[in-house]
């Protein structure tokens, strides 16, 4: 399917949302994120924003990406209200043919899922070889479907964050795995629904 059909896709999506006035960080970058030295940050599909603007609140400089033209919209007036201006870059792009250059300190992919053609591992190869030394790939994939979930197949499989290490297959002598685990939260939907979901967490560290 083409970029055309996945942006309208993902526009709907957001389009059938009420806008976020203040959207919350994810969970699992609040963990991650908090006690880092700022520095310059990517955020892979920022949808409502939030990690743009937690990260941006901490003193982070951010480039938030999504493809879809609502959510980048949106952000871009809620940055303009916090007054992050100097702080958050958006911008609208398919990451699989654009990719954003640049040297980061922290690469955010949360929730990186499409019922599109994306070829997720050179994605996240290209976030991993785009880290400076001593930056973090956080990688946050969905490991349970949300009642709000679009994607309700119910024969899905989700890969282990050893999975998708091992897919990404970065040498060791220049990258760290960190952390590879399957955590448990009470998620909050769009809707205020809530329910417990796993979440699979690779953080991927640059040694060299």
């Amino acid at each position: 399917m083409s970029t055309t059909d996945a942006v309208a896709f993902w526009d709907g999506v957001y389009a059938a949302r009420p806008a976020a006035g203040g959207p919350q960080p994810n969970a699992r970058l609040t963990e991650t994120g908090t006690g880092l030295p700022p520095g310059d940050a990517l955020d892979l599909g920022c949808g409502d924003g939030g990690d743009a603007l937690w990260l941006a609140r901490l003193g982070w400089q951010v480039t938030a990406v999504d493809i879809s033209a609502v959510a980048v919209e949106r952000l871009a007036a809620l940055v303009r209200s916090h007054g992050l201006g100097d702080r958050v870059t958006t911008v609208r792009a398919d990451v699989h043919k654009s990719f954003p250059p640049g040297g980061f300190d922290l690469v955010c992919a949360h929730y990186l899922h499409t019922p599109f053609d994306l070829d997720r591992v050179t994605v996240l190869r290209s976030a991993a070889h785009a880290l400076r030394p001593g930056g973090r790939l956080l990688v946050v994939d969905h490991g349970s479907a949300a009642p709000w979930s679009w994607n309700q197949e119910p024969d899905i499989r989700y890969p282990s964050p050893r999975e998708v290490a091992a897919g990404i297959d970065l040498a060791p002598q220049t990258w760290t795995v960190e952390r590879a685990d399957a955590p448990r939260r009470i998620a909050t939907g769009p809707d205020g629904r809530t329910a417990e979901v796993t979440d699979h967490v690779l953080l991927i560290r640059r040694t060299a």
